[in-house]
């Protein structure tokens, strides 16, 4: 399949947030039931990864489990962790593509395991880390050698990566939505991201801090209010998409 056809290019921002929460209305039991059953196939991953992580630290009252035993629980504690995420995000993209369709998604859109989608969605986040880690990497060795010529100058790269990386959180703040709905190639989910949001990027940056408030807002309920706010932003993300990317599922993750 091709490219997403883009959409109107803007974004509405306060059509996204008010589209979002009607996709979420549309089967709000079905997302949340989704997220506790989500959470509970994870929660004994987390555990295992934080006890093998806990006996490499040398936790004293974990010191009688063999390190040996230790790197075994934290590796398939976190690519339980892992699989589960993928999960997780590509049955709460699917729900909140249906709902944006006007449609009311079945338990069975959320839980269907799609290989091909999580696949693209653990490779892009991947290239990403790699990009951000190799942009570290650059600005602290160039820092370094400025430091020896003068201890002000190694401020200057931290500066340039600090504003490099908010530039490039907010071009891929669709990461999700474009690795699972815009392109079946990983490797052009990144560029894909930068060429569509850049023209509208401060309208995604001002996206962003609204549902950074609606996040601090449900975080204020605890648990509970984070288990409503997960999903009413990946729908209000999603809506967003639909506005700057188009309303075509490119990659085939509904059929």
């Amino acid at each position: 399949m091709g490219l997403p056809t883009p959409g109107t290019n803007k974004i509405q921002v306060l059509r996204a947030v008010e589209d979002g929460w009607q996709a979420f209305c549309r089967a709000p039991w079905s997302f949340l039931l989704f997220q506790i059953l989500s959470g509970l196939i994870m929660l004994p991953f987390v555990a295992v990864a934080a006890a093998g992580g806990a006996r490499l630290a040398e936790v004293r009252e974990l010191m009688v489990l063999h390190p040996v035993g230790a790197w075994m629980a934290l590796i398939v504690g976190v690519i339980g962790h892992v699989i589960v995420a993928l999960w997780t995000f590509v049955g709460l993209t699917r729900g909140a593509w249906i709902c944006l369709e006007g449609r009311k998604p079945s338990f069975a859109d959320f839980t269907r395991w799609d290989r091909p989608a999580s696949a693209r969605l653990l490779g892009s986040a991947v290239l990403l880390a790699i990009l951000v880690g190799v942009a570290v990497a650059i600005a602290a060795l160039i820092g370094t050698g400025l430091g020896k010529v003068n201890t002000v100058l190694s401020v200057i790269p931290m500066i340039v990566l600090t504003i490099f990386l908010i530039w490039l959180g907010i071009t891929q703040k669709f990461l999700i939505q474009t690795s699972l709905l815009g392109t079946s190639e990983p490797t052009k989910t990144i560029g894909l991201g930068v060429n569509m949001v850049n023209p509208s990027w401060w309208m995604v940056l001002w996206l962003a801090v609204i549902e950074g408030v609606i996040n601090t807002i449900g975080g204020l309920f605890s648990y509970g209010g984070l288990l409503v706010v997960v999903p009413v932003l990946l729908c209000i993300s999603t809506a967003a998409y639909r506005q700057l990317f188009g309303p075509e599922d490119q990659t085939g993750l509904l059929s």
